[in-house]
């Protein structure tokens, strides 16, 4: 499977398998994630992989309680694609706990030295994330990208032991897929190309 066919069908992944997923698999991710540009070559990221069933629990139980009622079915006249969405983003914020893994991509506020920008500590996580999500399709393995963590930070701080001066980007659970890849739903390139200028 070549990149393009990779990043074509690297479709959220929200129903997981309860299956392990073999730490050597969880380090290729990583080093995925580390191959991404970063502001002045910095690579101020760091990446907390949690399996620990019981930091998992309290984690997952958290962010269970900040979104209850946030997930409403928005009825039958909405779009498919919102409505499996939506069903699909409450099923992973309920089930957290149950994913294999959590991967916490951080990063430092180090750069630039002596005034570092919180600016550029997202320009190098977020690369990473989304190279750890293409790297896990390429591998088989379902992923998403969530900000979950933004609802219940203190509980995640408290329970992996993030330092104040750390950034908290993403959280992306891992595993199995419980449902198949497929294509992605994006809008056509001739939509968002503007040759030489913007246009409209």
């Amino acid at each position: 499977m070549d990149v393009f066919e990779v990043m074509g069908t690297a479709r959220a992944i929200r129903y997981l398998r309860a299956d392990p997923v073999q730490p050597e698999l969880v380090e290729k991710l990583i080093w995925a994630a580390t191959r991404a540009s970063s502001p002045g070559n910095s690579q101020q990221w760091g990446f907390v992989v949690v399996t620990d069933a019981d930091k998992k629990a309290r984690i997952g139980g958290a962010i269970a309680d900040a979104f209850s009622g946030t997930f409403r079915d928005p009825g039958p006249d909405a779009d498919r694609s919102v409505r499996l969405m939506l069903r699909g983003a409450k099923a992973l914020a309920e089930g957290l706990a149950t994913a294999p893994v959590l991967i916490l991509v951080c990063g430092r506020m180090a750069y630039p030295r002596g005034n570092p920008d919180e600016l550029m500590v997202w320009s190098a996580c977020y690369p990473a994330a989304q190279n750890l999500i293409v790297a896990a399709r390429g591998l088989g393995l379902g992923a998403t990208f969530t900000t979950f963590q933004r609802r219940a930070e203190h509980v995640v701080r408290e329970t992996l032991g993030i330092p104040d001066d750390v950034r908290m980007a993403a959280l992306i659970p891992i595993g199995w897929p419980d449902r198949p890849h497929g294509p992605v739903n994006r809008r056509p390139v001739d939509e968002v190309i503007h040759w030489e200028a913007w246009q409209g």
